[in-house]
C-alpha cells in the first residue's frame, strides 16, 4: 500500500482519484471480457436454451437508458465508455441466443416430422420386416446379446470417466475462475497506468452540481430507469432456474465477471467523489450496479444448489 501511495504522489494525482482510475478500468475489463465465457459455453452446448431471453431484453433496454443517462449527466470517461460497450456486447450475445434458438427449433421440427414417419411405418403389415430377420437359428439372438453386452459394457466404462472427471473438475474449475479474475484485475490495472501515462486518462473534475436543473433531473430519471431494468433483467433468470431447477447451460464466470465489474463500477464512481451533489448525481447508477450483486449473489447459490445436476454448467 506504502508503495502504491508512492506511486500516486510522484504522479501528482490523490490516492482517491488513482484508485477511482483503477477501478474504473478493472470494470471496463470485466465488461470487456463478461460475455466470452458464455458465448463460449453457447457454442460448446450448441444451444441457449440456459439463459433466459427475457434476462437479455430487459439488460439491453437497461443498458440503453444507461448510455443516454451518462451522457447526460456527463459521468467519467470509464462510465461512459462502458455503456456504449454494454450495448454492443449484449447485441452479439442476444444475437447468439437467437441464432442457436431458431436452428434449434428448425430441428426440433424435422425430428418430430422424422417421428410420424417412423410411426406410420410401424403400422405397415410385418412380413417383410420377418423376412429380413431370417437367419440360422439363434443367430439373431446371440449377435443382440452380445451387442447388449457390450453396450453395458460401453456404459459401465463411460461412466467411470465420467465419475473420475467429475470428481477433478469443480476444483480445477474454480482454479481457473480464480486465475481469470487476477487477470481481469491485472489487464484493469495495467490498462489504467498505461492510459494515464500517454494522457489518455486524465482525473475528471467533480461536478459540483450547478448544472441545468433540467438536464441533471433528465439525466437522473435514465439513470434511474436503466437501475429498475438492471433490478429487475436478473429476475427472469433466477425464475427460470428455479422452474427448470437447473444451472445448466449458464456460465458461472459469466455472474462472477458480471459481479466483479458492479463492484468496481461502484467503487470507481464513489472514489472519484463523496460531495454530497456528486453522489446524488451518481445514484442511479450506484444502485443498478451495486444492487444487482445481490442477484447475482442469488445466482451463485442456485448453481451450489443445482450443481450436481449439471456439472458442464461451470466454464
Amino acid at each position: 500500500m506504502a508503495t502504491l501511495v508512492g506511486l500516486v504522489e510522484s504522479l501528482h494525482l490523490t490516492t482517491h482519484e488513482a484508485l477511482s482510475g483503477i477501478f474504473g478500468s478493472i470494470s471496463l475489463a470485466s465488461w470487456i471480457f463478461l460475455l466470452v465465457p458464455q458465448l463460449i459455453e453457447n457454442y460448446k452446448q450448441g444451444s441457449a436454451d440456459g439463459i433466459s431471453l427475457a434476462f437479455l431484453a430487459v439488460w439491453f433496454i437497461g443498458d440503453i437508458t444507461n448510455l443516454a443517462g451518462a451522457v447526460w449527466a456527463g459521468l467519467v470517461p470509464t462510465a461512459v465508455a462502458l455503456a456504449v460497450y454494454f450495448c454492443f456486447s449484449d447485441l452479439i450475445l442476444i444475437t447468439q441466443c437467437l441464432y442457436y434458438n431458431f436452428v434449434n427449433a428448425r430441428k426440433s421440427r424435422k425430428q418430430s416430422t422424422r417421428s410420424n414417419q417412423t410411426l406410420d411405418s410401424a403400422e405397415q403389415p410385418l412380413l417383410s420386416r420377418r423376412d429380413s430377420s431370417i437367419g440360422l437359428p439363434g443367430s439373431h439372438r446371440r449377435s443382440s446379446s452380445a451387442a447388449s453386452r457390450h453396450h453395458r459394457t460401453s456404459l459401465a466404462r463411460t461412466d467411470s470417466l465420467t465419475s473420475i472427471i467429475e470428481e477433478d473438475s469443480p476444483s480445477n474449475e474454480w482454479v481457473k475462475n480464480i486465475i481469470s479474475i487476477l487477470a481481469v484485475g491485472a489487464v484493469g490495472t495495467a490498462g489504467w497506468a498505461i492510459a494515464w501515462k500517454t494522457g489518455v486518462w486524465t482525473p475528471t473534475p467533480v461536478d459540483d452540481g450547478t448544472g441545468g436543473v433540467d438536464t441533471a433531473l433528465g439525466a437522473q430519471i435514465l439513470g434511474y430507469a436503466s437501475a429498475i431494468c438492471y433490478l429487475g433483467a436478473r429476475i427472469p433468470q433466477i425464475i427460470k432456474n428455479y422452474n427448470d431447477k437447473s444451472c445448466e447451460g449458464l456460465s458461472l464466470l459469466f455472474f462472477i465477471l458480471s459481479l466483479l465489474g458492479n463492484a468496481t463500477f461502484g467503487a470507481g464512481i464513489l472514489f472519484h467523489s463523496i460531495e454530497k451533489e456528486y453522489f446524488l448525481t451518481n445514484l442511479p447508477w450506484l444502485l443498478g450496479s451495486l444492487g444487482t450483486m445481490v442477484e447475482d449473489a442469488t445466482i451463485f447459490v442456485q448453481f451450489q444448489i443445482y450443481g450436481g445436476q449439471s456439472p458442464s454448467a461451470i466454464v
